[in-house]
């Protein structure tokens, strides 16, 4: 008898494990807890003024070749860097190479980039216009845009992160920068 029992548990051990519909958890990426939106004025800049959030920091950027006016935005709790970069305007020559420029640094990423959408940005009642491109894919820049008052002033952004693009873990951050990036394009104003 006790060997009949051992043989049924035997056989429905051997049975219950022969399950083929198994298939193991992915792996995953940790939840990112964002924080509340909240915005305050950039004033620093003769040029212009704009709201950026209060979880980011703002600073001039040292890197070589950069100018007086060039910025950077951090989100240090993301990895993340805003780069900012103002030219005046001196003419219209440097203003369509200043574009044409622009959009060459936004289209290098095509290498990597499985598309890359353009918006027009206009903003009458500020005078401001220019594109915001979107770019998809494992990029090291998921989001770069242009701001002008198309005669004398000439802001340039691009997002970068400081790790390997994946887009598919990265992309509630940028999700979550794009809504602030859009703040500070809404709120941009020239001061001259």
């Amino acid at each position: 008898m006790k060997y009949c029992l051992y043989l049924s548990c035997f056989l429905l051990a051997l049975v219950s494990c022969n399950n083929s519909d198994y298939s193991p958890k992915p792996n995953g990426y940790f939840r990112i807890e964002f924080p509340k939106k909240k915005y305050h004025p950039f004033t620093d800049n003769p040029n212009f003024e704009f709201e950026y959030p209060v979880y980011a920091h703002m600073y001039t950027d040292s890197s070589r070749g950069a100018t007086e006016n060039w910025y950077n935005l951090a989100f240090p709790a993301y990895n993340a860097r805003l780069h900012l970069s103002y030219f005046p305007v001196k003419s219209q020559q440097e203003f369509f190479q200043l574009t044409e420029d622009s959009r060459k640094l936004a289209f290098k990423h095509t290498v990597k980039a499985t598309g890359i959408d353009e918006a027009l940005v206009k903003n009458h009642q500020n005078k401001v216009y220019g594109i915001y491109y979107t770019i998809s894919g494992n990029t090291a820049s998921s989001l770069q845009f242009y701001l002008t008052d198309s005669s004398k002033n000439y802001l340039r952004g691009a997002l970068y992160f400081n790790e390997r693009p994946k887009q598919d873990s990265i992309q509630p951050v940028v999700d979550f920068i794009r809504e602030d990036i859009d703040k500070l394009i809404r709120t941009l104003k020239w001061k001259k």
